[in-house]
């Protein structure tokens, strides 16, 4: 601000000056022609064309550049950058100023930024599924060389659209209609971005992109969303119905594994008593089997006593002669048994 007011105090300067002059040449020649009210108008055209003419160079000269911002100068058509802010200086007339923003900027794909309203001829696609699916992006990109975003294209924003429309429908083409809307955005996004990201480097537009990313995404008619509506809810309630499950399960396990592993210690337990009853047994058949090999009449003698006295342990035994009629003795069994000979063993 202070060097506009002295670009406008030297152009009244100069004004003044010139004025000045001319007054006096004027009175000199209206002493000697007389002609003196013509010679005024004339000099004060002059004084004025004069201070527009230093107001004009001076404001032509000096330009404020903001953080924000790049200033293009071109001088006889060669561009250079100028990215410090500040007051600056150009050439009047033969260096001409182009300003260009560093901020980042952005433009939406499928609906209108101010009204919101759905544009379908640039949000309606198709999956791979050949489902119709509406989905909105917004873009956002910055500059990266001003000199190329001028002067390398005629539209570089309009061009980077382009492709973000022509990745868009090619990328969405790839996956169905239901990774779309729900659960494939970001992987959507991402795949996008990379490529619209590798074209760039090769158009040199001067643009980089920031982020595209998904605003919305829906099916085309009110049918189709409550269809799509249910579905999800459908997978919301079977994700809590695993969740629910999964906790009974977390809840029952360690009780289940604490009764396997007692059922396993009482099977090992009576395995291990079975299998010691069961060599026991075998030790007293092989004791008994050497016995039987030795005494084999006295043995079965042996055997059948103990076993009828297993069968009959109260049972009376009356001990006849062989013709069936003079009575030899009565006995318990338990007491003949115990009191049966045993034969010597044969030296």
């Amino acid at each position: 601000m202070f060097v506009w007011i002295i670009i406008v105090a030297a152009a009244i300067g100069v004004g003044l000056i010139v004025f000045g002059s001319g007054e006096r040449a004027g009175k000199a020649r209206e002493a000697r022609s007389g002609s003196g009210g013509r010679f005024r108008v004339r000099k004060l055209i002059l004084a004025v064309v004069a201070v527009l003419l230093v107001v004009v160079i001076g404001f032509g000269s000096f330009y404020q550049l903001q953080e924000d911002e790049y200033a293009v100068i071109t001088t006889f058509g060669k561009p250079s950058v100028v990215s410090t802010p500040g007051l600056r200086f150009k050439i009047p007339v033969i260096q001409k100023k182009t300003i260009v923003s560093k901020a980042t900027q952005g433009f939406s794909i499928g609906y209108d930024l101010r009204s919101g309203a759905s544009i379908e001829d640039e949000s309606l696609m198709i999956s791979v599924d050949f489902n119709f699916v509406n989905v909105d992006f917004y873009v956002e990109y910055r500059v990266v060389d001003p000199v190329k975003y001028l002067y390398a294209s005629r539209e570089p924003v309009a061009i980077l659209k382009m492709l973000c429309q022509s990745y868009i429908r090619d990328t969405i083409g790839l996956y169905g209609v239901d990774d779309v809307i729900t659960t494939g955005k970001a992987e959507i996004q991402a795949a996008i971005r990379d490529k619209i990201v590798a074209r760039l480097e090769q158009e040199d537009l001067g643009i980089a992109l920031v982020n595209i990313a998904i605003q919305d995404a829906e099916p085309p008619t009110t049918d189709v969303q409550r269809a799509f509506k249910a579905v999800e809810t459908s997978k919301q309630e079977a994700e809590t119905a695993i969740n629910n499950a999964n906790k009974y399960a977390n809840e029952q396990l360690p009780a289940a594994k604490a009764n396997a592993d007692e059922i396993l210690r009482q099977a090992e337990a009576y395995k291990a008593s079975r299998i010691a009853e069961a060599e026991g047994q075998a030790s007293r058949f092989r004791e008994l089997f050497a016995e039987y090999s030795r005494f084999p009449e006295i043995t079965k003698q042996r055997l059948f006593y103990e076993t009828i006295a297993k069968i009959f342990p109260d049972m009376k035994v009356i001990i006849t002669g062989k013709d069936g009629t003079e009575l030899t003795t009565v006995l318990p069994l338990d007491t003949f048994a115990e009191t049966a000979p045993v034969p010597e063993t044969e030296g």
